[in-house]
């Protein structure tokens, strides 16, 4: 009953339907929502639809599912593989089945047609950068070194500036000699 509310909110276009898992307690769908619904009308529309089918069927009037959803914005195509990857394998780390494709309700165990990916997630890159901070941070003063149980510097905590005056110093010494 709830493949049958999938794929006919599906086939009307609300949404594209790219994965699903059915757990025994709880499901896993990628999905993107239509033109004209919004990620939580999805939800809505298969949570709901799916509880008025299975209470038709089965004369029940109890609630199936828990309040609300977790979502998750896929950014880029190692998102969208990612994610792939935790809804297929899902069943298998649970101990429910050996192998994704034995597990009966999932896309990938009934070999169902779904919807392809988006175009904007064929990138390999979102092109979000980290930034990295310079070894040397312009207009800072440098820590003064630190000193051991002898007294001394050790070289690794010395200033950078200190490093390459002394390294200077002994290039002007090399030179003389």
């Amino acid at each position: 009953m709830l493949a049958e509310t999938l794929f006919h909110y599906r086939d009307k276009q609300d949404f594209l339907l790219h994965e699903f898992v059915v757990m025994p307690d709880h499901l896993h769908l990628m999905m993107t929502p239509g033109v004209t619904a919004s990620l939580e009308r999805c939800v809505q529309l298969v949570k709901g639809g799916s509880s008025f089918r299975i209470h038709k069927a089965r004369g029940l009037k109890s609630e199936i599912w828990q309040v609300g959803f977790h979502d998750w914005t896929i950014r880029d195509l190692g998102d969208w593989r990612a994610k792939v990857e935790y809804i297929r394998m899902n069943p298998v780390q649970a101990g429910l089945v050996e192998k994704a494709e034995e597990w009966g309700y999932s896309s990938v165990g009934v070999r169902v047609v779904l919807d392809p990916m988006p175009v904007k997630y064929q990138s390999l890159a979102s092109g979000a950068k980290a930034q990295v901070a310079g070894a040397v941070t312009q207009g800072l003063k440098p820590l003064p070194p630190k000193e051991s149980e002898s007294g001394a510097c050790k070289e690794s905590e010395k200033p950078v500036e200190l490093q390459k005056a002394e390294l200077n110093t002994l290039r002007g010494k090399a030179a003389k000699a």
